[in-house]
């Protein structure tokens, strides 16, 4: 007990640094969209033939996207749903620059009934660390 009192900041900053590292992850559960990382996106489009949806800007797009990606920019996500009703059963991988805008992507999709949503981890900046093709 005495550790406890003589090391009470320590243990408090410790605790809290942990909650912050995890919150990320907590949150994205929550959300319900799940991430997957660069191979789960991988193994996705080559044997489940998921689709990838690149939500950046066109120029973004041009300069190096995922093959067979279709753009459709997030400022456009609400009014593509009818298009994209088509991929509704199936599994499909969004990605953009970081993984920022694409979570707000998914969370869209989900909200107007897709249920096989997948938030690319890391997105274009993550693809092409893992030196994974793009296409231009």
């Amino acid at each position: 007990m005495d550790f406890v009192h003589q090391n009470f900041w320590l243990i408090i900053m410790t605790v809290t640094s942990g909650v912050m590292l995890a919150f990320p992850k907590l949150l994205g559960s929550v959300g319900g969209v799940p991430e997957v990382d660069v191979t789960q996106a991988v193994q996705m489009i080559n044997h489940e033939n998921a689709v990838v949806l690149d939500v950046r800007e066109p120029g973004e797009f041009a300069a190096g996207h995922i093959a067979n990606a279709h753009l459709v920019p997030l400022g456009q996500m609400k009014d593509s749903i009818k298009t994209l009703e088509k991929y509704r059963n199936q599994a499909v991988v969004i990605s953009c620059r970081s993984g920022n805008r694409s979570g707000t992507a998914c969370g869209i999709l989900r909200k107007a009934g897709f249920t096989r949503v997948y938030n690319l981890s890391g997105g274009m900046i993550a693809w092409q660390k893992a030196q994974m093709p793009t296409v231009k």
